[in-house]
């Protein structure tokens, strides 16, 4: 299906470049409605859908948390602390060498894959161990 570009969806996409972090939609909200106040949490929803079936964005499922989007669209490793629901990017070149590696050598047709992994933060893990 092709889309026409419109403002809102462009205002989505550079609010999603503009951060390093991985946020939900209602960021995304947040951060868009101070450019352009009159958009609805619907809109913002929808587009961030369109761009994920574009390629523009990754949409990052965490199990039962609220989906979070990603403006690196190669593939790469995330991390998801399953305290405070931070998703953070692992930069670890050997582990990803080695799962591209992985991806290769199954016989089968892969286009695009995705790794989460799951555990605390050493921020809460440090909080765990305190009390």
């Amino acid at each position: 299906m092709i889309y026409r570009n419109t403002a809102q969806r462009n205002r989505i996409l550079e609010v999603l470049q503009a951060t390093d972090t991985h946020p939900t939609a209602a960021w995304v909200y947040d951060e868009v409605r101070k450019h352009l106040p009159s958009i609805s949490l619907g809109t913002v929803y929808r587009n961030l859908n369109v761009l994920v079936s574009q390629g523009a964005i990754q949409k990052i499922s965490c199990g039962d948390a609220e989906d979070r989007f990603d403006a690196m669209t190669a593939p790469h490793i995330h991390y998801y602390c399953q305290n405070c629901g931070r998703v953070s990017d692992i930069e670890n070149k050997a582990a990803f060498r080695k799962l591209s590696k992985l991806v290769d050598d199954i016989d089968e047709n892969i286009e695009t894959y995705s790794l989460i992994c799951y555990g605390f933060c050493e921020r809460c893990d440090v909080q765990s161990k305190c009390n």
